[in-house]
């Protein structure tokens, strides 16, 4: 496994394409309420990459797995959606529905990541705690992100988090190292895997982690377009994620103030 480090003057190239996606996020998240549709969010994502003079990580993506090329900047996951839903014209939010933004954007050669779930008005209070135990367990998962621990700290802690909150952690999808590269090693799974290897955590690693937990079931399923991965029994589904750089003085989140 070959995890490419970074250094200090990469770490800071990676702050500004981070910081630049934690804007637009924190634009597009505003724009969420009932009428407004998905491909609202991305006309005005894609013009603040375009802006910015930015280019999209994930317009243009090709997916071996999907055999084609992710046609927007935004990946907008509604309800029981867990990654990869595609912007639309007709699909108008509800009050009460859940929507995952997740954006990613190259910037000076060095890429950013992140991803929030932002409700629709009032959301049931089983969906409210879906979102609190997600965002808790990336919180947690961070504070992992130290020289000297192992990778599986990282996905421990997001797996027993979620479990002991009666929620389910999706094995399908997996956080990843980042870079001058979207998907670097080493893959971040939210879950311990035995088959994969468990390296030390080392300053200049720069990892993208990111909990994806369902309310009922793990089990995902791809729809026929190739990319929108949906939680099988229907139910919701949470992603946040968060760039992290591991230094000296621990864990640097890139994608936030």
């Amino acid at each position: 496994m070959a995890i490419i480090r970074k250094s200090l003057s990469e770490m800071e190239k990676m702050r500004k394409s981070g910081l630049l996606v934690y804007q637009i996020l924190s634009e597009v998240s505003k724009l969420v309420q009932e009428g407004v549709t998905t491909m609202d969010l991305e006309v005005v994502a894609e013009k603040m990459i375009r802006d910015a003079g930015a280019k999209s990580a994930f317009k243009g993506y090709y997916s071996e797995a999907a055999g084609t090329k992710f046609p927007y900047v935004l990946c907008t996951s509604v309800n029981e959606v867990v990654v990869h839903g595609m912007p639309s014209a007709k699909r108008q939010l509800k009050k009460g529905d859940i929507v995952s933004i997740d954006t990613g954007l190259q910037l000076d050669g060095y890429f950013g990541d992140s991803a929030v779930t932002v409700p629709v008005g009032e959301i049931p209070a089983a969906t409210q705690k879906l979102l609190a135990v997600t965002k808790e367990s990336l919180e947690l998962a961070i504070q992992q992100a130290q020289p000297g621990n192992r990778l599986f700290d990282i996905s421990r802690t997001v797996e027993e988090h979620v479990v002991k909150n009666g929620f389910t952690v999706v094995r399908e999808f997996v956080g990843h190292g980042i870079g001058t590269k979207l998907h670097e090693e080493p893959q971040v799974p939210n879950y311990v895997d035995r088959q994969q290897e468990n390296p030390k955590l080392k300053e200049g690693m720069v990892l993208a982690i990111e909990p994806m937990v369902n309310l009922g079931k793990p089990e995902t399923n791809v729809l026929s377009d190739k990319w929108t991965a949906v939680a099988t029994d229907g139910k919701p589904s949470a992603h946040f994620e968060h760039v992290v750089a591991i230094t000296a003085n621990g864990p640097w989140v890139l994608t936030r103030p």
